[in-house]
């Protein structure tokens, strides 16, 4: 890590109340001085002052506050500065910051240099880069304990519990003429199981509550003109979609965000599915066929006005064979209208008019969403840390057969490969490629 003081625009672009640039490393403090012109400030304290480019030219009124190392975010003196919000003034004072030392940050710098710094460990990053992304209040909360280290404990104890059992094989390994007696054996081989059995259903906790973190995404599916574009801009309280009687007329997916409760939801109107001879059409088909294996929620919506055929028992069964573990809302639509759909051995979640209310829908996916939170069982926030707890389930797997048979160095190699695929998601061992990767991925000024 260099030793340069790094600078950035922390606030998102755009006009607003405030912009804060923030500046990091040893010359923060007195960058801060000749942008001011102050003599000093006080650490922690919020300071109003003046602040000038090099040419001694006003550029705005601004609060000025001083972190003194390692007592800050990055763990090195910083200094924040509040300045009025709008693209000009945030980069002049930016450009400055450079024109007096600093060096422009790169994404994720700040966090970089607070896990090098030993501030946060990687559990603790990534919970601060998905807390600001963060798509609903559920998956807030548990970000917000897994920045203050719930994570962190969790995989330490694990951690410790295999480094504890290493060290007996270890140990014994000095003493090969040795066999470990037939109780220690069967001690670990209970240890190892109830690790496994933990790592195990926290593995799956996290999988089935993919969609708490990410966002759901909820597929609107049906042959061409059931109102699925109807649903959407129902949903959405817009004309988003054009609706026409028209079969066919939405011709590509049609995304959109929406909140349904306290959740941040991307909604997909498909293309209508049926057997097309159009070849645009057949590319949208194809795409909606995409969307419902992406999506976490299927709405498959039917026309009540309309006879049953050969298309409706088409989605039917595209839906039984593409919706494994996904949950599908079945729903009669337009039933305003004479009811004429019928197909045996089908029953509907709902029976909804798509262009007039669809509150009972919003209530169904509130309630499907909320209650995928349900699980107390720690929950890992990225696809490293899944793979890591992956890679750690197979090694501890691996190691049941040489720890049965004594081969005790094959035993420790799979317990070591262990304790450094868990130590990976908090503190691994050095590995910048991995480490520039992931920080690469944050924003800027963070």
């Amino acid at each position: 890590m260099d030793d340069h003081t790094i600078s950035a625009i922390a606030t998102a672009n755009g006009i607003g109340s405030i912009a804060i640039i923030r500046l990091s490393g040893d010359k923060a403090l007195s960058i801060a001085k000749k942008l001011s012109t102050k003599a000093n400030f006080t650490a922690r304290h919020a300071t109003l002052t003046n602040i000038y480019n090099k040419e001694n030219i006003l550029i705005d009124e601004a609060i000025v506050i001083y972190f003194k190392g390692p007592h800050s975010f990055s763990g090195e003196d910083v200094v924040e500065i509040q300045c009025h919000g709008g693209f000009i003034v945030a980069q002049s004072i930016l450009k400055a910051t450079v024109e007096y030392g600093a060096r422009l940050a790169t994404a994720g710098e700040f966090s970089k240099r607070a896990f090098f710094n030993g501030r946060i460990d990687l559990s603790e990053a990534e919970a601060i880069a998905q807390l600001i992304e963060a798509k609903s209040e559920d998956a807030a909360k548990i970000l917000a304990a897994q920045m203050k280290g719930s994570l962190k404990e969790y995989i330490e104890n694990i951690r410790d519990e295999i480094i504890h059992i290493l060290a007996y094989s270890e140990v014994s390994i000095d003493y090969a003429e040795e066999d470990l007696p037939e109780d220690l054996v069967q001690q670990i081989k209970e240890k190892l199981e109830e690790l496994k059995a933990s790592l195990h259903s926290t593995l799956l906790a996290s999988k089935a509550r993919e969609g708490l973190m990410q966002g759901f995404k909820v597929a609107i599916v049906g042959k061409p003109n059931v109102g699925k574009s109807s649903l959407l801009n129902r949903l959405l309280n817009y004309n988003r979609a054009i609706v026409s009687e028209i079969a066919g007329t939405t011709r590509d997916t049609i995304e959109e965000q929406v909140k349904i409760g306290t959740h941040l939801i991307r909604i997909v109107d498909t293309a209508g599915i049926r057997d097309a001879n159009d070849e645009i059409e057949k590319i949208g088909i194809e795409r909606s066929l995409e969307a419902i294996e992406q999506s976490d929620i299927v709405i498959a919506l039917f026309d009540s006005s309309r006879v049953s055929d050969s298309e409706d028992n088409q989605i039917i069964s595209l839906i039984n064979t593409t919706t494994q573990n996904k949950k599908v809302i079945y729903i009669k639509n337009k039933i305003d209208l004479e009811s004429k759909f019928k197909i045996e051995n089908m029953s509907f979640d709902l029976e909804i008019n798509s262009k007039d209310n669809v509150d009972s829908l919003i209530k169904v996916l509130e309630n499907i969403m909320d209650t995928t939170n349900t699980s107390d069982e720690m929950m890992l926030i990225s696809q490293r840390q899944i793979f890591a707890v992956e890679n750690t389930l197979t090694n501890i797997e691996e190691s049941f057969i040489p720890l049965q048979d004594q081969e005790l160095e094959i035993f420790s190699f799979h317990l070591g490969e262990a304790v450094k695929e868990m130590a990976s998601i908090t503190r691994p061992f050095e590995n910048d490629e991995m480490l520039d990767k992931m920080f690469g991925s944050f924003c800027l000024g963070k």
